[in-house]
C-alpha cells in the first residue's frame, strides 16, 4: 500500500465518521474529480514506482481543487479537506485551486469561515473562473498569497433566490436575502480594501475583471505570468548550431 493510499484512505475515514460526510457522496465527488482531471498518474521514485489517482496525489501536496458548482455536498467535502490538512500539519499553507461558477451563498460561507479559523494559510489561485460565492473565497484567501493565471476572469454580483409563497413567506425571504448580500459585500470589502458602498453599486449588476483588474481592485495579489518558450524554430536553429559545433570539435581533435 503506498502513501497516496494511505492517505486517501485516512481522509475518507475522516470525512464520513468525524464529519458525517455522506460516504457515497464522497466518492461520488471523488471519482468526477478524478475523471474531469487526469484517471491515473504514474510516479517514480528512488525505490518504486506508484500508480495513484490525482485526487489523492493533491492532497499529498496539500492542494485543494474546487473545480464545481458550489453546493451542500461540495462545501462538506471541501471543508473536510480543510480540516483534515490543518490536523496533519497546522503550519504548512494549503492551496486551493478555483474553477468554479459559484453557487450557493450558504454553503460557500461554511468553507469560507472555515478558512478564516484554521491555522495554516490557504492560498487561492484562479485558473479560470471564480464566480459569485467562488469570487468570495477567491479573494478570502491569505493577503499576499492570492493568486491567479493570466487569463482568469472574476465575478462579482448580488446574490439572487427564488421567493414563492404567501405574501408573509416572501418578505421574510427577500429580508434574509439583502441580509446575505450585506454579509457578502462586507467579506468582498474587507478582504479586497475598498468600502462596502463601492462593492455594493459594482455587484448591483454583473460586475466582470480580467485578472489585472482584479488585482487593482485588491481581489487577488497578483497574476501569475507564462514563463517564455522558445519557438519551435529557434529550437532547430539551436540543435542544428549545437549539432555544428560538436562537428567543429571533433574536426579539430
Amino acid at each position: 500500500m503506498n502513501m497516496s493510499t494511505n492517505m486517501h484512505d485516512e481522509f475518507r475515514r475522516y470525512a464520513v465518521h468525524h464529519r458525517r460526510i455522506n460516504s457515497l457522496a464522497l466518492d461520488q465527488y471523488t471519482r468526477h474529480t478524478i475523471k474531469a482531471l487526469t484517471p491515473y498518474i504514474i510516479e517514480e521514485r528512488p525505490l518504486n514506482v506508484a500508480s495513484m489517482d490525482v485526487f489523492s496525489r493533491l492532497m499529498m501536496d496539500r492542494i485543494i481543487f474546487l473545480g464545481e458548482p458550489i453546493d451542500d455536498y461540495v462545501a462538506n467535502i471541501v471543508t473536510a479537506q480543510l480540516l483534515f490538512l490543518e490536523s496533519t500539519d497546522r503550519g504548512r499553507d494549503i492551496q486551493m485551486y478555483i474553477n468554479s461558477p459559484g453557487g450557493s451563498a450558504y454553503a460557500g460561507l461554511g468553507i469560507y469561515d472555515t478558512m478564516q479559523v484554521i491555522q495554516p494559510d490557504v492560498a487561492t489561485i484562479c485558473t479560470g473562473i471564480a464566480a459569485s460565492m467562488a469570487a468570495v473565497l477567491m479573494c478570502a484567501g491569505v493577503k499576499g498569497k492570492r493568486t491567479a493565471l493570466k487569463h482568469s476572469r472574476i465575478l462579482i454580483h448580488q446574490p439572487s433566490g427564488g421567493i414563492s409563497g404567501q405574501a408573509s413567506d416572501v418578505e421574510i425571504t427577500a429580508r434574509e436575502i439583502s441580509r446575505v448580500k450585506r454579509e457578502l459585500y462586507e467579506i468582498i470589502a474587507y478582504h479586497s480594501g475598498q468600502s462596502v458602498e463601492k462593492i455594493e453599486r459594482d455587484g448591483d449588476r454583473d460586475f466582470w475583471m480580467s485578472a489585472e483588474e482584479a488585482v487593482a481592485y485588491g481581489l487577488i495579489d497578483e497574476v501569475l505570468q507564462t514563463h517564455p518558450r522558445k519557438k519551435p524554430t529557434e529550437i532547430s536553429s539551436n540543435s542544428k548550431s549545437n549539432g555544428q559545433e560538436t562537428q567543429d570539435k571533433k574536426n579539430k581533435s
